[in-house]
């Protein structure tokens, strides 16, 4: 089948290219940029993109499916269709499903569930068996099944003897460790300790929680001159441990979510365990320190942490409510609106957290919007103005706290494995 992609603006800042062009795409294949031929229109499916901007598909490298185990929650299905309305034509899946994905039969079971999917999914696999922090999973064998990437998250890798040995089998395969940075004796709490917390007499975590271990994965990755990615960043501290670390030259790279940026502890005097999270929702002066770590790149991506949970299990005290929320349907809208039409990133900042680097850091293809290569995009209106509704989420989970936000900015099709998204409707192209 073929179809063209009319008027659009084409940007691709690793290409260099931002301009207005028509796409002709064939059998999931770019045929031709640029003046189409009227012949060529008369046997072609026509989309007209005006107005809208095209660029290299998305991809969220920090999402729980739940598939295995809490299919309930979340099916590999399923949080593929809600990464495809959310503008993202591919995924990282975290380990922590039932069991953990800590062998190859579990990597290749996600693997091969997902072939067919228009989303790409790739497993994150355990460190640790068990995610027990005791003894290393069997990282070549999860390496060679397909996992992409290492991390015990959900938990921190709870020693520095455990995380050195981690850290030397990665380097191995040049792969990243991704790390849920928590010291455990200090995060028992629901939520961050200040004045808030204290207020409301909560059980509190403190920012110090985070930083000790974001310290700590530094110099061991430093020491073994291996690859670490911090995961759900949320304190100025650790923004700045980063930033200093990049200086030196440690290979360290940090993601962030939008919830991070965008909502204080605050919220939580409301009760709702929507804003019950982990790391938990932090201070303004926190979120003024991820902005500017967002704009000198400190802050290498942006991720959704996508958290689905059933609704039984949000709605109890909130002490204990489980952690996380539903994001990979507002995660673009969020940023758009947030720090795009704010000007805290320019659009080609924003692609380049949301599309390109998170490939760089997980070392798989990055798409090119060339004659010849196989077709990968994500068609965005960045002035389109929404409102979040849960009730028409495609995710099996409700949980967010951005119901009913007003936002501005979102995807309106993504393509990919010859496959089109577009009106909540699947074509093959």
């Amino acid at each position: 089948m073929k179809i063209i992609l009319k008027n659009a603006r084409v940007i691709n800042p690793i290409q260099k290219l931002d301009s207005k062009l028509d796409l002709l795409i064939e059998d999931g294949v770019i045929q031709k940029i640029g003046e189409i031929s009227e012949k060529v229109v008369k046997d072609s499916q026509i989309f007209d993109f005006e107005n809208k901007i095209c660029v290299p598909g998305l991809f969220d490298m920090h999402v729980h499916l739940r598939e295995p185990g809490r299919e309930d929650e979340e099916t590999i299905d399923t949080g593929s269709n809600s990464a495809a309305a959310g503008g993202f034509t591919g995924v990282a899946c975290m380990p922590n499903t039932s069991p953990d994905i800590d062998s190859a039969e579990i990597v290749k079971f996600i693997k091969e569930k997902s072939k067919k999917n228009l989303v790409d999914v790739f497993p994150v696999a355990a460190a640790t068996l068990n995610r027990k922090g005791e003894a290393l999973s069997p990282m070549a064998e999860l390496y060679e099944a397909g996992a992409i990437a290492f991390s015990d998250d959900g938990s921190v890798i709870k020693n520095a003897g455990i995380l050195r040995r981690v850290l030397e089998y990665s380097k191995m395969f040049d792969v990243p460790v991704i790390e849920h940075c928590e010291d455990e004796t200090l995060s028992d709490g629901a939520m961050n300790e200040g004045l808030v917390s204290t207020i409301l007499g909560m059980p509190s975590i403190p920012n110090v929680a985070e930083d000790l271990i974001v310290a700590r994965d530094i110099l061991m990755a430093e020491f073994t001159d291996a690859r670490i990615h911090i995961a759900h960043i949320s304190t100025k501290g650790a923004v700045e441990l980063i930033r200093q670390a990049k200086k030196r030259g440690v290979k360290v790279t940090a993601e962030v979510t939008p919830h991070h940026f965008t909502l204080t502890d605050d919220s939580l005097k409301l009760f709702d365990t929507n804003y019950k999270m982990s790391p938990p929702l932090r201070t303004t002066s926190d979120i003024q320190a991820i902005l500017e770590g967002l704009k000198d790149g400190t802050i290498d991506c942006i991720a959704s942490d996508h958290a689905p949970h059933a609704i039984e299990e949000k709605e109890m005290e909130f002490v204990f409510a489980p952690n996380g929320i539903v994001g990979l349907e507002t995660t673009l809208g969020i940023s758009i609106s947030e720090l795009v039409h704010k000007k805290i990133l320019t659009l080609n900042q924003l692609i380049e957290k949301l599309s390109i680097n998170p490939r760089k850091i997980l070392n798989l293809p990055i798409p090119e919007i060339k004659e010849g290569s196989e077709v990968n995009l994500t068609i965005i209106d960045t002035d389109l103005i929404w409102t979040v509704d849960v009730t028409k989420l495609k995710s099996k989970s409700k949980n967010s706290p951005f119901d009913k936000r007003l936002l501005t900015g979102k995807s309106i099709s993504v393509i990919n494995k010859r496959q089109m998204y577009f009106e909540d409707n699947y074509i093959r192209i």
